[in-house]
């Protein structure tokens, strides 16, 4: 798929800490297979956070998340949801970001198929939905995060970008590694008051 004329191919270090990562990616936009939006939330995850499924080390279940950076882990949530992850840091350390909600923008047609709905403020607003939305289940483990699949692209705009404690999860809730644009339509939850 050809990139937009007001977007252009932005060049991700994956190798970073993972929250840098997190709030870097909050603006850009990800496609999948030409189908996707602007990254408006994410949270970030580290071996060392009580809260990562790679706090007690690797297993068949995180294998990916200990791989190489750049490249996508996908878990099951509540046995319901498949959730993407984009790992971080070199191999090995066990980190990574979990997108959490999209702005809609390219193939919104598709997405509103494989969503079952028609609001646009929902179709990615969590990262169930998000995943599903973009197509994503447990296939796409350990792959890749490059083109053709893959696209990040960014309008040259930097995103206002705020911080937060994470959501749905019980362990270091308090930890501020929720990464969102403000005034966005399309989180998945606020940021309170003033966001």
């Amino acid at each position: 798929m050809p990139t937009p004329d007001h977007l252009r191919a932005v060049d991700i270090d994956f190798s970073m800490d993972s929250c840098d990562v997190a709030r870097r990616l909050i603006g850009v936009t990800l496609l999948v297979n030409g189908i996707g939006g602007r990254i408006v939330e994410t949270e970030a995850y580290d071996q060392q956070d009580p809260a990562s499924h790679t706090y007690t080390g690797p297993s068949v279940r995180n294998a990916a998340m200990f791989g190489p950076p750049a490249h996508v882990y996908v878990y099951r949530s509540y046995g319901l949801h498949w959730c993407m992850n984009l790992v971080c840091r070199e191999a090995g350390h066990g980190a990574g970001v979990l997108l959490r909600a999209l702005e809609p923008t390219h193939g919104l047609e598709a997405m509103c198929e494989r969503r079952g709905l028609q609001d646009p403020r929902l179709l990615c607003a969590g990262p169930g939905r998000l995943a599903q939305a973009l197509g994503v289940d447990h296939s796409w483990n350990h792959r890749p995060v490059q083109p053709p699949t893959f696209a990040l692209l960014w309008n040259g705009q930097a995103a206002d970008v705020l911080a937060g404690s994470r959501i749905g999860i019980s362990k270091a809730v308090e930890t501020p590694w929720r990464f969102g644009e403000r005034g966005s339509r399309y989180l998945s939850r606020g940021f309170g008051r003033g966001a």
